[in-house]
């Protein structure tokens, strides 16, 4: 009897694991599409991306974002099993707390600077895409945080967006910010069944536009405050190795930089180009900002300006480590003046810029209010020819 018993278990336990296998194979790989019907224009759009910021300034929202942000492998070139030990065995036990208050420092009643920011130069952007007679979506998402890429991308798509233009708020590229977008969106679109038209934009560095919105930004600031000794131009840091590794960065940074200088009418001994933000205990770009502004402050260098090219919009590395920190630092080692210049944010020369940048990426496509309304005619002469309603995207 006991031999009958295990004979029918070994012949049931096969079956019960085929009928797993079965479920596991019926659950859809890709996403469900949004419901589509005859008469739905096809629509072009715009999603900006920016790094991230936490939800809030409290030290649960910092862990979960930390732990999102330092998870990404293209943001640390770790093995991943070292890493993970590290990332969860020390820094999210010990740093959500620390950036938590740093974060509180900034914040504002409308949230996190960086997502106010964002969220207002796609408000804009749609507006003055609109004057210049374009008829495209606009929307913001965060390649860490809220609102993510994946979820504003099926947002566009159940918009009706078939083409969309992936634009990171990112002059210079990096593998480190940049392509970390473009994975967002490649994963995305690996579980989307039907993957709309898209388009990147890899680097505006050197934009005619986007340094003469920096430069304004500066002579507007000099204009009410008079010119410093020394105009320092912060960029986030980046490991040393990613620029032998064949990152351009360092290069793009640089040559921001330069123009910038050029456009302002500077000697070379007027100012500096920096790298801020370090981690950790390898080599990154150099110079550091905060021991150039330093070094300054002991030469007796009376005034420091100090703006930040590499973002668009301010955030908890300009607010809280340039103008809290590195302030102090400057005047702690002697400075008598330091002055921090805003980033573009929401300024006229930059949301101008923007656009021209973002018509020339989508030269080709259907974007005017004419060229939308004759495709709405022509879908509505196909369903006047007997085009079935449903799903069924084809126009007949």
């Amino acid at each position: 009897m006991r031999t009958q018993n295990a004979a029918t278990h070994t012949l049931k336990a096969p079956h019960r694991a085929g009928r797993a296998r079965g479920r596991k194979y019926r659950m859809p790989f890709f996403h469900p599409e949004p419901p589509y019907t005859h008469g739905q224009p096809e629509r072009t759009a715009v999603l900006l991306c920016n790094l991230g910021t936490p939800d809030e300034a409290t030290a649960p929202a910092l862990r979960r974002y930390l732990g999102q942000f330092l998870s990404d492998h293209r943001v640390v070139e770790i093995p991943k099993l070292v890493w993970m030990l590290i990332l969860h065995g020390i820094i999210l036990r010990v740093r959500p707390a620390k950036s938590a208050a740093k974060y509180a420092s900034v914040w504002t009643p409308e949230g996190s600077p960086l997502a106010v920011w964002t969220a207002k130069q796609a408000t804009l952007l749609r507006g003055w895409l609109g004057e210049a007679g374009h008829n495209v979506l606009v929307r913001h998402a965060m390649r860490y945080g809220n609102p993510s890429i994946a979820s504003q991308l099926d947002a566009l798509k159940a918009e009706g967006a078939t083409r969309i233009l992936i634009l990171p708020l990112y002059p210079q590229y990096s593998g480190t910010t940049t392509a970390s977008v473009f994975d967002a969106v490649y994963t995305w679109a690996a579980r989307t069944r039907n993957v709309p038209e898209l388009r990147f934009v890899n680097h505006y560095h050197d934009d005619a536009g986007y340094i003469e919105a920096l430069a304004r930004t500066v002579e507007s600031h000099w204009k009410e405050n008079g010119q410093p000794d020394q105009l320092v131009m912060s960029f986030h840091g980046v490991p040393e190795r990613t620029l032998h590794l064949g990152d351009p960065y360092h290069c793009e940074s640089r040559k921001t930089g330069r123009l910038l200088a050029e456009r302002l009418g500077l000697r070379e001994d007027r100012y500096r180009i920096t790298f801020q933000s370090r981690f950790g205990k390898a080599k990154w770009l150099e110079p550091y900002t905060q021991p150039t502004i330093e070094a300054l402050a002991q030469k007796r260098t009376r005034r420091v300006d100090v703006i930040c090219p590499g973002f668009t919009s301010d955030c908890l590395e300009t607010l809280e480590e340039i103008n809290m920190e590195v302030r102090e630092a400057f005047l702690h080692h002697g400075g008598k003046e330091f002055h921090y210049i805003p980033c573009l944010n929401d300024t006229h020369p930059w949301i101008g810029a923007l656009s021209r940048i973002t018509q020339q990426h989508l030269q080709g496509w259907p974007t005017t209010v004419a060229g939308a309304d004759a495709q709405e005619d022509a879908r509505k002469h196909a369903l006047a020819g007997g085009a079935p309603q449903g799903r069924c995207p084809v126009a007949h």
